[in-house]
């Protein structure tokens, strides 16, 4: 097998693994930084292209803000589904939603997984198995690095895997188009901001 090849699955097999034995371990206090710091370093490390620069981050901006607001109005359509809103009803809420909001998601989730899996997996996947790839790659780790959390919460390992993996490919699919990063970071956030919101109000009813 040719070395980058072997390089880009050693990543992935790597990432799902961090995630399933060491990130569950973390301190919750400090889980946000840490996550933020890894994928920080792997794109540094593996020099992928952000496409955060000033001159070139217009278009990504564009791209995300259209899709977030796609997002946004998606997740509050669900909730007029009564199954929907019985899920949200039943998440056990964070003991700080403040810092769950304005900390854990934009930084230990959107920035830690973006830079991560969208940024230096899909750059060394991208060099090793082409773009569509690359993209395939990324998304399958993505979608297993959720294992733990689907463990942690009760649901279904299936579904979340299928779940989330599938939002990786949009978020890859979403970089490649724009060119950059703040695309899928402006959906994910969406995502996630919208999500966690519909929990907090259902649940404080």
């Amino acid at each position: 097998m040719p070395a980058n090849r072997l390089r880009a699955l050693l990543l992935a097999g790597g990432l799902v693994a961090w995630s399933s034995l060491v990130d569950p371990r973390l301190p919750a206090r400090w889980q946000p930084a840490l996550r933020a710091l890894v994928g920080t370093g792997l794109v540094a490390l593996t020099r992928a292209p952000t496409g955060l620069q000033t001159t070139r981050v217009r278009p990504g901006l564009r791209w995300g803000a259209v899709a977030a607001l796609a997002v946004t109005a998606a997740t509050a359509a669900t909730t007029a589904v009564p199954a929907a809103r019985a899920v949200m009803r039943q998440r056990e809420l964070p003991s700080d939603p403040v810092g769950w909001l304005m900390l854990r998601i934009p930084i230990g989730t959107v920035w830690a997984e973006e830079t991560t899996y969208r940024g230096a997996l899909a750059s060394v996947g991208s060099g090793a198995f082409g773009p569509r790839g690359g993209r395939v790659l990324q998304a399958a780790a993505f979608g297993l690095s959720h294992i733990a959390d689907a463990r942690a919460t009760g649901a279904p390992v299936v579904g979340t895997v299928l779940v989330t993996g599938g939002a990786g490919w949009v978020f890859g699919w979403l970089a490649d188009s724009s060119g950059g990063l703040a695309a899928p970071m402006l959906t994910h956030l969406a995502l996630n901001e919208a999500g966690a919101l519909a929990v907090l109000f259902f649940r404080r009813r």
